[in-house]
């Protein structure tokens, strides 16, 4: 049982936003990801570090879980992104996943999940480029609390964190993200979110004890990232 990692996904089966206007890398990108994922077995197990559907709804995210659950292979632990909509209370999510039957979707959210000895610990983050102001420093205080809920549920087990937003990369850092990855020890980090040309701005490799590396989709060639085997 082998562990990966990506984010980033920005399926559109049941809407109309298509990540192939981009070009580039993007085109034919949901094929791409099915060969990216040859390599995966089935009990292995798969981390998705947000942005996963353009879907406003669960139901208009259906297709893309159905494609997630059942034409990838591995158990997915699904993270918050920017851009899932969709995402609505882990109750709601957990009953419309079984209602549909899609055993394999699990979610990442005031949690943490267990993979042998490590914990998985993540939540969504933060982002400079969110406007200031009482609500958005309202949301930014419950990423950190949902963040260490995580890693407090992972009690005195090896750590590794999964993100959206980069805690860090070129000419920014969130601090208040990165005391707690190093606060409890977090062995490593990975985060999506940065695509295309901002791929160079990524900061990978071990910084203040903890190790970065980004996961998005596109900069891996849509192929999930191994972290362990």
């Amino acid at each position: 049982m082998a562990l990966y990692a990506i984010g980033d996904t920005h399926l559109s089966l049941g809407s109309d936003k298509s990540m192939e206007v981009f070009g580039g890398g993007w085109t034919g990108y949901v094929d791409k990801l099915r060969q990216g994922f040859d390599g995966v077995n089935e009990d292995d197990v798969v981390v998705l570090c947000g942005d996963l559907s353009w879907g406003m709804s669960l139901e208009e995210a259906r297709e893309d879980f159905r494609f997630l659950d059942r034409d990838l292979p591995g158990e997915k632990w699904l993270l918050k992104g920017n851009h899932d909509y969709w995402w609505d209370t882990a109750a709601k999510m957990n009953r419309f996943f079984q209602e549909h039957g899609l055993t394999r979707l699990h979610i990442l959210h005031n949690n943490c999940a267990f993979y042998g000895g490590v914990a998985l610990c993540g939540t969504r983050g933060w982002f400079y480029e969110e406007n200031a102001g009482p609500h958005t420093e309202k949301v930014f205080r419950r990423e950190l609390i949902r963040l260490e809920a995580s890693l407090k549920a992972a009690g005195d087990r090896e750590k590794l964190c999964f993100l959206h937003y980069p805690p860090l990369y070129k000419g920014y850092r969130c601090q208040e993200i990165i005391d707690l990855l190093e606060r409890y020890g977090v062995k490593a980090c990975y985060y999506g979110h940065l695509h295309g040309p901002s791929h160079r701005l990524a900061i990978e490799g071990r910084y203040g004890g903890v190790d970065y590396r980004l996961v998005s989709a596109d900069y891996l060639g849509f192929a999930p990232k191994k972290i362990s085997d």
